[in-house]
């Protein structure tokens, strides 16, 4: 099985966001911290379709979820953009 190898700034591309470092930082910062208690998908900023992706994603474990994850932490301010 093929398994497909995204970069951070792809699933800023997926999410329709701007994805050049600058803006992946500017969105971070603007939306930090996101309470433990939310879960990435139920944010407030996410659009329906940007939230069901990302839902999706971590439901099925699929080749996003790691990223979700690791945007999650970030946003968290957990781990640095």
């Amino acid at each position: 099985m093929d398994q497909a190898i995204h970069h951070f700034h792809a699933l800023f591309a997926q999410l329709g966001l701007p994805d050049d470092s600058a803006s992946i930082k500017r969105f971070i910062a603007d939306h930090t911290p996101l309470s433990g208690a939310t879960r990435l998908h139920a944010a407030p900023f996410w659009s329906p379709a940007q939230a069901a992706f990302l839902r999706e994603a971590c439901l099925q474990d699929a080749d996003w979820a790691e990223l979700a994850d690791q945007l999650s932490l970030a946003l968290r301010g957990s781990v640095p953009p």
